[in-house]
């Protein structure tokens, strides 16, 4: 992705510059008149030097940068529909146009390409040939609000470990209600409560109230969720009846129900953390399915006293 980023700036750079420093030769080789059409093609160089710019800082993260991407390929779309309108109306010569048109097309491909990608991330689905993190690889990448990798953080002490789905989800909603419960309960037992979610860092606190200092991790990605072996929902974890009637329950209580802000097929889980290593686990079943600390340490007593 990088490689087609820089080529593209590359392209788009000399392509810009061309057109504004050999006007007259540009004109006369795709049959351009003079006049109007001289105006036309400045337009055009400054536009595809901008853009040039914009691969190059694509080129950086491609996926991070997915929305510059975007931008840049809605220019595409743009422009080959505007050749195609003026192909119609015979407004700029034929030479141009099927230059303009087979150009914009070849880029159009790898775009696309770079923006799926950028959309089976996003949704916490990884490309044909990721490598998912393991479990170690994972800790010491992520960190906490405080800066503090999650492999330090479980060095120091036991850590409860709540991944959460998207916080649009009525479950989520019922979960953060009871927030301050359970933090108490992992505090009760000397372990640290931590949220894994989906949104970038700092996009929580939309939805997580900002009296608490419960700690948290955010995962777009989903790869956190990958390594410690949570995976995606099928129609019966969605929609079955038992997460039906819970579900109308919980929105009977008021936890209503909101947009997806995160991967809407992510399953939860709960899991007990320490030195790099899985004490306890709750694998959730259905959506519905809500972290239970008392059973979470019940199953690990015997491996956190050893």
């Amino acid at each position: 992705m990088t490689f087609v980023l820089v080529l593209a700036a590359c392209y788009y750079s000399g392509a810009g510059i061309l057109a504004l420093t050999q006007t007259e030769a540009t004109m006369l080789h795709f049959g351009f008149r003079a006049g109007q059409e001289c105006i036309l093609l400045h337009a055009i160089g400054i536009f595809y030097l901008v853009f040039g710019i914009a691969f190059l800082l694509a080129a950086r993260d491609p996926i991070n940068h997915w929305r510059i991407v975007a931008l840049c390929t809605g220019k595409v779309l743009i422009v080959c529909l505007f050749t195609l309108y003026t192909g119609i109306t015979k407004d700029l010569p034929d030479s141009y146009l099927w230059f303009a048109l087979l150009d914009d097309c070849i880029w159009l491909i790898p775009l696309m390409m770079i923006l799926w990608q950028a959309v089976q991330l996003k949704m916490g689905r990884p490309p044909r040939n990721y490598l998912p993190l393991t479990i170690e690889q994972a800790a010491a990448s992520y960190k906490l609000q405080d800066g503090t990798t999650l492999e330090d953080a479980a060095r120091e002490q036991l850590l409860v470990l709540v991944f959460l789905r998207h916080f649009g989800c009525t479950f989520t909603r019922q979960l953060l209600r009871s927030l301050e419960q359970l933090e108490h309960q992992a505090r009760q037992r000397g372990a640290k409560l931590v949220l894994i979610h989906m949104l970038e860092r700092g996009e929580e606190r939309r939805f997580i109230d900002d009296s608490t200092d419960v700690a948290r991790i955010a995962d777009p990605w989903c790869e956190l969720y990958r390594a410690f072996g949570l995976g995606k929902a099928g129609f019966l974890d969605l929609f079955g009846p038992r997460v039906l009637y819970k579900g109308f329950m919980a929105i009977v209580r008021g936890c209503g129900v909101g947009q997806i802000s995160g991967d809407g097929l992510q399953m939860p889980g709960a899991f007990l953390f320490r030195n790099n290593r899985i004490v306890s686990r709750q694998v959730a079943t259905s959506a519905s399915d809500l972290p239970q600390l008392e059973q979470l340490f019940l199953h690990s007593s015997d491996e956190i006293s050893a």
